[in-house]
């Protein structure tokens, strides 16, 4: 014991600060791991979109049946400098006889502690919204656009951990009509949902708990949407990468647009249809496949979808 005893003092002593070692929480800071999730959304993926109404919340209305879907997806980071990560989704469909289509899907812009957010409004139309100065810290914004590179949605929260699993959840916010329900001509027009992510063992889940309500904000029927992403390379990932190769490009220049109308008309004001979107989404994703295939210059592609873009446009206030 004689001899034990110094070296128990020994351990006993405070260590010298230097010395120290970190906390484990400390070895990744919360800003640190929130990008590392968002990150961990890159990647190919085989996609199933698990969307089902449950509760009806008017008496006259009947829940329709649950709808299942899926396909491959590749998800590539377009742009990281850090507090903003730009990751972009494109969808491989096999048309058969060894042809595939490339589907430029939507797009998903995060941006940490943001003073603003450009959000759905109303029809038609997106917004700023100021994100409280109180509430900034430790925030990542979610924007989320559609397959033209138009707003979608928005939405901010934080990454926390729940139960052992992180994930992020957005503040409650509005949303336009899917085209899944959008062509149906239902009697709600808009969403009410929050929105949230989370990396799982296989890949990562977007979840969504959506109110959908009509035009006087009467909610009619509540829905779940369960998106999972699981890692799969079994599909031919090259013939999205040679479309993104193709028209970056185009893409960019098209992004760039829409952030200056959005900042210049104060939002974004535009029609929308059932079946595209944006009543110009069908033909700016067609100048991105002549781009591609060589029918046109990247400079006329986009000196064309500027025009488009900024005529059908309208100040959001």
């Amino acid at each position: 014991m004689k001899l034990l005893f110094p070296i128990a003092l020994a351990l006993l002593a405070p260590m010298p600060a230097l010395a120290q070692a970190a906390p484990a929480a400390a070895v990744k800071s919360g800003f640190e791991a929130d990008r590392a999730d968002i990150l961990g959304m890159a990647g190919t993926f085989k996609v199933r979109f698990d969307m089902q109404e449950s509760t009806a919340w008017r008496a006259d209305y009947t829940p329709i049946p649950a709808k299942i879907s899926g396909g491959d997806e590749v998800v590539r980071v377009i742009e990281d400098t850090g507090r903003t990560i730009r990751l972009q989704h494109l969808l491989v469909v096999d048309m058969g006889d060894g042809k595939k289509m490339v589907i430029k899907h939507w797009r998903q812009d995060w941006q940490y502690e943001p003073a603003r957010v450009l959000v759905y409004a109303d029809r038609d139309a997106w917004t700023w919204a100021e994100v409280p100065a109180a509430e900034r810290k430790g925030v990542w914004s979610q924007t989320v656009y559609q397959v033209d590179d138009s707003p979608r949605y928005g939405g901010w929260g934080k990454w926390s951990e729940v139960g052992g699993i992180r994930r992020w959840e957005s503040n409650r916010s509005w949303r336009p009509l899917a085209r899944r329900d959008a062509v149906r001509g239902p009697v709600y027009d808009r969403y009410l949902g929050v929105n949230r992510h989370a990396l799982s063992p296989a890949g990562w889940i977007h979840w969504q708990d959506n109110l959908k309500m009509d035009g006087t904000d009467t909610p009619v029927v509540q829905e779940y949407v369960l998106n999972s992403y699981t890692r799969f390379s079994g599909f031919d990932v090259k013939a999205a990468d040679d479309y993104w190769a193709a028209t970056k490009g185009y893409w960019a220049a098209i992004r760039a647009e829409w952030d200056r109308i959005a900042a210049a008309k104060g939002g974004i004001r535009i029609t929308e249809e059932a079946d595209h979107g944006t009543v110009i989404a069908g033909r700016v994703l067609e100048i991105a496949d002549e781009i591609q295939q060589g029918k046109t210059s990247e400079a006329d592609g986009i000196k064309a979808a500027k025009a488009l873009m900024d005529q059908a446009t309208r100040a959001a206030n």
